[in-house]
């Protein structure tokens, strides 16, 4: 069978090593209901590695598919609720939130649902130059906001109704370049306005394969907002209009509420285990969990007592539910599974954990098999990605690893350049 791997982009589909595909499915703000988290787990088994990945955009990929059992797999996901469509290739991907401890968590995963259900798989916002990125913060601590090509920060309420801070043409990968913020407290609804002006403009200025970064840094900030308000204007104005409140999970801090975390080294998730952990996030009555910004799984429970039940059952199911080496340590998968990886990132991951377990508890760890920088090192408090392969004088293959420390910059900065992985251990043991 003839695959056309770039068209199977859109789907949300990337071709790995021998013919097999990763499956990424789209979450908003990485809220995954119980009753799909058995599902993914029900598929995970039969399909692929037996392990789901989980990103740091709060997205849940499927590894190793062999080709002709994705349709199966896209009607089952269908029959839940969950789409891929969109998760890879020129479109607008899965609306993370990073920042799902804040108190405007309850406006924020909101507003990321209704934007993923706008954007995704709407045509008029396909084959865009790369890939578009939006986010939905509960606030600006993480940085995180900074990184995207779209963020939108929550930024209180007025008249009763949620603001939020406007900031564009973010990114990481090999040219880092921090977001602007267009305007402060923009109401709500006026926000899905100004998002589809914005990529109308990233569509008709940009060239691929570039992100909307490069139109602000090629022509300068001051025609770009131009460009913006000249689509804003064309643009009709799309407004929200509720009878009642959409959240689907509490507000975090409320009174006698409990937050669970499941702590997950990688991001690799047994699909076995998470059917376990469906079930007993099930009998302890949890409707939804989330997929964190560190590749963890998070629980938000109504109050203590349904938070204990939730920690009893879990104990029964033999899972673990924190580790504070592994709670901040985030990492791509590496040339365990992607194309572009240059190292086997887990196992180098497992050998720093070993090592500095106990000085990272308290500090934030990320680790990226390339420049693209998917594990987003220049926001933790050490980040490392492969600047390139060398050989030994033996003629084996050997990385090197660039080294970033945050300060008080918008992005962690280059502390160290091409040190072997011996050289990396002995910078870190003087570092940390």
């Amino acid at each position: 069978m003839q695959i056309d791997a770039k068209a199977l982009r859109i789907e949300g589909l990337y071709q790995q090593k021998n013919q097999l595909f990763m499956l990424r499915v789209k979450l908003a703000s990485g809220l995954l209901s119980v009753a799909q988290a058995r599902v993914l787990g029900e598929l995970g088994q039969v399909f692929g590695s037996g392990s789901l990945h989980l990103s740091t955009r709060g997205s849940v990929e499927f590894h190793n598919l062999e080709p002709t059992n994705i349709p199966e797999i896209q009607r089952t996901l269908a029959s839940v609720g969950l789409f891929s469509r969109g998760a890879c290739g020129g479109a607008v991907r899965g609306i993370s939130c990073h920042s799902t401890g804040g108190q405007g968590f309850n406006y924020s995963q909101q507003l990321a649902r209704r934007l993923l259900l706008y954007f995704s798989g709407n045509p008029h916002f396909e084959g865009l130059p790369k890939k578009f990125k939006i986010s939905v913060e509960a606030d600006s601590s993480s940085h995180h906001h900074l990184i995207q090509d779209l963020a939108l920060v929550f930024a209180g309420l007025v008249e009763g109704e949620p603001v939020y801070d406007v900031w564009v043409g973010g990114g990481l990968g090999r040219a880092p370049q921090a977001a602007i913020l267009y305007q402060p407290q923009v109401p709500q609804n006026r926000v899905l306005q100004l998002a589809e002006a914005l990529i109308k403009v990233y569509a008709a200025h940009v060239q691929p394969p570039k992100r909307l970064k490069s139109l602000i840094k090629d022509r300068g900030e001051e025609e770009f907002r131009r460009l913006f308000a000249d689509a804003l204007a064309l643009c009709p104005r799309v407004e929200f209009h509720d009878a009642f409140d959409k959240s689907l999970l509490p507000g975090p801090g409320g009174a006698g509420q409990s937050r669970f975390c499941v702590s997950l080294f990688a991001g690799e998730l047994p699909a076995a285990q998470l059917s376990q952990i469906a079930q007993a996030a099930e009998r302890a009555g949890l409707t939804y969990l989330l997929v964190d910004p560190d590749q963890n799984l998070v629980f938000l429970a109504r109050d203590a007592q349904q938070g204990e039940a939730l920690a009893k059952f879990l104990a029964e199911a033999g899972i673990d539910r924190f580790d504070p080496a592994l709670a901040h340590c985030r990492v791509c998968p590496g040339n365990h599974e992607c194309a572009l990886g240059l190292t086997a990132t887990r196992d180098l991951a497992r050998r720093l954990l070993d090592a500095f377990g106990q000085k990272l508890q308290e500090r934030t760890l990320a680790i990226s098999g390339c420049a693209n920088s998917c594990a987003q090192p220049q926001l933790a408090d050490f980040g490392i990605f492969v600047s390139k392969i060398t050989r030994n004088q033996g003629g084996e293959h050997v990385p090197l690893f660039d080294v970033f420390q945050f300060s008080a910059h918008h992005f962690a900065q280059p502390a160290a350049q091409q040190l072997n992985e011996e050289q990396l251990f002995s910078w870190l043991t003087e570092h940390l």
